[in-house]
Parts: structure tokens; sequence; C-alpha cells
């Protein structure tokens, strides 16, 4: 063998192995983007179960719609193996609850009942964000491990494939409407 092929070879070898360096690089990042993305759902998750409890606990609803909302928020946050449903029942119950006809005229003289709302809408858009967010991650992430270098030199290792997050997260019917949905509408 010549020098020349030689040094040929060693500078494919180099160049194979500082592209399987990077692809390996990538995916953790994109895993630790995963985890990340993950941490602030969760985040968000919890903070809006917080809200709808303070919301539940605040006098504002009937007796009924009170223990119904706290048990859900109280289950969304305790949930593990079902979680994607736990959440959807509570957003179903918030979405219900805020659009009835007399809700929001049976707040007009309640103290803090504007800051209550004004906090819940807030919390929806962050789990809103955080899981779009959290999704594009788990786009990313598989579509990276998909390929055939990741798949043959396992470089994900044992990190399990990342599932999507699907949730029903919208509190009102007009954002039902943007996404095209086919919900039924709730009065409103």
């Amino acid at each position: 063998m010549t020098p020349l092929i030689s040094i040929l070879i060693l500078v494919a070898v180099a160049m194979m192995g500082v592209y399987v360096s990077w692809r390996a690089g990538r995916l953790d990042r994109l895993h630790t983007r995963l985890e990340t993305a993950r941490a602030a759902l969760d985040a968000a998750l919890v903070r809006r179960s917080s809200v709808a409890l303070e919301l539940a606990s605040s006098g504002l609803l009937d007796p009924a719609t009170s223990l119904l909302l706290a048990d859900l928020a109280h289950n969304a946050r305790s949930a593990t193996t079902s979680r994607e449903l736990a959440e959807s029942e509570l957003t179903r119950t918030l979405r219900t609850v805020l659009h009835r006809p007399d809700f929001r005229s049976h707040l007009q003289g309640s103290d803090g009942a504007g800051e209550l709302l004004e906090e819940l809408e807030l919390t929806a858009h962050q789990v809103f964000v955080a899981r779009k967010f959290y999704n594009d991650a788990v786009a990313a992430t598989i579509a990276a491990r998909r390929r055939w270098l990741p798949r043959v030199l396992r470089l994900a290792g044992t990190a399990p494939m990342p599932g999507f997050f699907e949730i029903d997260d919208t509190l009102t019917p007009s954002e039902m409407d943007e996404q095209g949905t086919d919900m039924p509408h709730l009065a409103g």
C-alpha cells in the first residue's frame, strides 16, 4: 500500500469518525431539548391545575361544579399512565364552566374573579405553547433517530423512543374553530 493511499484511508476514517461523533452529539442535544421541553410542559400543566383548584375553592362556582373541577384538577396532577386523558378532561370541564351563559355575568361583583380568569387563560395558553414545543422536539428527535446511521450504530443508546403528548388544550370555541376540530361548540 502506498503512503498516499494510507493517508487517504486515514483521512476518510477520521472524517467518518467526526461525522459519527457529530451525529451522536446532535442526538444527545435533541434528547436534552426533549427533556427540557417535557419539564416545561409538566410545569405548565401543574400550574394550570393549581389555578383550576384555586377557581374551584374560590366560591365563584356552585358546590357541585367546584367539587368536580377540584377532583379533575387533582386527577390531572396525580395521573401517571393516563395523564393525557386526565388533562383533556380538565380542559373540557374548564371550557364548559367558562362558557356557561350565566358564568361571566355571575362574576361581575366578585373580588379577584377577573384576575383569576386572566391567570387561568394565561396558564391555558402556556400549556398550549409548551405542548407545541414538546411535540416539535419529539418530531425532530424521531426524525433524527430514524436515519440509517443512528439506527445501525445505535447512537441513541438505551434512550426510549419519545412519544407525542396529545391533549385537548383549547379553552375557547374560537380556538377550536382555528384548529379545525370537530368538537361540538359550547354555548357562550
